[in-house]
């Protein structure tokens, strides 16, 4: 690998044929030059990214961010990877230390992001969630900051976004919130609690997941035909059909989309399963 351009001793772009990359190991550009080669085993780290404008964006951070906060970056990336079983695009490396450097300046002025997803996300990606809360662990004792389980979220976030890269941060928290409205339209209109243990809750749950991304692709039924099986569901089960029109207008007001028979029968059937009483936690 050739060194095509230093930043500084820790930090030098490299080509391997075409293809550029970071290479990152404290000391690697010390006396280097242009030109010259880096064997592999000198670097600590090699970061791969798919473009010339987010190769661009982490070199700037990595040659202006301190050896503690990249070395915390890729032990965050590093338990998250080995803890989901998964392997992780070096964009989530740019994506955490754009975050976690911001967040550690705010953290200087007593500046904390109150998330409104904090009960959302522990429930739905619990797995990520412990991600973000063991990241929020490492910069408290690295640091001797304090921030609060709230900033734990942006990280989690970050973690659910680089499984899909077809969507963004910003579209996951927006898909995390319809879910948390259409759970609240269900809630207060039988006004009880979920059973969140509950099997039925569970399937519920799920068939909104999928429901949403139906609902992102413009791919819900525009079947408008009324079939049997959705006049009798709709017969056996009023208070289901009720919510579920509740839910047809959220939907119409919110994407201008409107709910297919087909839709509204699954819909009440997954309803009375979670609110029958045998699946209804405590009363409000």
């Amino acid at each position: 690998m050739k060194v095509k351009k230093i930043l500084n001793n820790n930090v030098a772009i490299i080509s391997k044929g075409t293809h550029e990359s970071i290479a990152y190991s404290p000391g690697i550009a010390f006396k280097k030059k242009v030109g010259q080669q880096i064997e592999e085993k000198e670097i600590s780290k090699l970061y791969v990214l798919d473009s010339k404008d987010r190769l661009e964006h982490l070199s700037f951070l990595l040659t202006h961010s301190d050896k503690k906060i990249i070395a915390l970056v890729n032990r965050i990336v590093d338990y998250g990877e080995n803890y989901l079983k998964v392997k992780v695009t070096d964009y989530l490396y740019l994506a955490l230390l754009d975050h976690i450097s911001f967040a550690l300046k705010r953290s200087q002025k007593r500046q904390f992001i109150a998330s409104p997803l904090v009960w959302e996300v522990k429930k739905f990606y619990p797995q990520y969630y412990e991600i973000g809360i063991k990241a929020i662990n490492w910069l408290n004792q690295a640091y001797k900051v304090d921030f609060p389980e709230d900033e734990a979220i942006p990280i989690s976030l970050h973690f659910i976004n680089v499984q899909d890269e077809q969507n963004n941060v910003e579209q996951k928290v927006k898909d995390i919130t319809v879910l948390r409205d259409l759970l609240n339209i269900i809630k207060y209109h039988f006004n009880m609690n979920f059973d969140e243990s509950s099997i039925n809750y569970l399937r519920l749950v799920t068939h909104l997941q999928y429901f949403i991304d139906r609902l992102n692709c413009h791919e819900l039924s525009t079947k408008i035909d009324v079939n049997v099986l959705y006049e009798q569901i709709r017969e056996i089960y009023p208070e289901a059909f009720r919510v579920v029109q509740k839910i047809d207008n959220y939907i119409s007001k919110s994407f201008g989309q409107k709910i297919s028979s087909d839709e509204y029968t699954y819909l009440m059937i997954h309803i009375n399963r979670v609110t029958s009483r045998k699946d209804v936690g405590n009363e409000v």
